[in-house]
């Protein structure tokens, strides 16, 4: 991945991870596999870890421990009612740029 698709990647990963819960709970590792399975391959699990972290403190997501065969529990995400209208919010947003960025790209009309 290149520098500005990084760059990019950063301002919106919390907005994808966000959308990935959307459509089930999810815990840490099977969040970056879907990443993955996106494409975003050059996502590193500390990366993904560190933003749960964030939204979790910032009351975005409802988590439950659930036993985990190996090791501690894990840690399951779900999108709660805060989560759900940020991500409305983020998805207003992202709307709001593309189409801005698409009125630039054919010469600003």
């Amino acid at each position: 991945m290149g520098k500005q698709m990084t760059e990019m990647l950063k301002g919106t990963l919390e907005g994808i991870v966000l959308a990935i819960l959307s459509g089930q709970p999810a815990y840490g590792y099977e969040i970056t596999a879907r990443l993955r399975e996106m494409g975003f391959s050059d996502i590193a699990e500390g990366t993904v870890y560190a933003l749960l972290v964030r939204i979790e403190q910032r009351g975005l997501v409802d988590v439950e421990k659930h036993p985990s065969e190996k090791g501690p529990p894990r840690k399951v995400y779900s999108l709660n009612v805060q989560g759900r209208e940020y991500l409305e919010e983020f998805w207003r947003t992202w709307s709001f740029l593309t189409g801005q960025l698409e009125r630039l790209r054919e010469g600003g009309r």
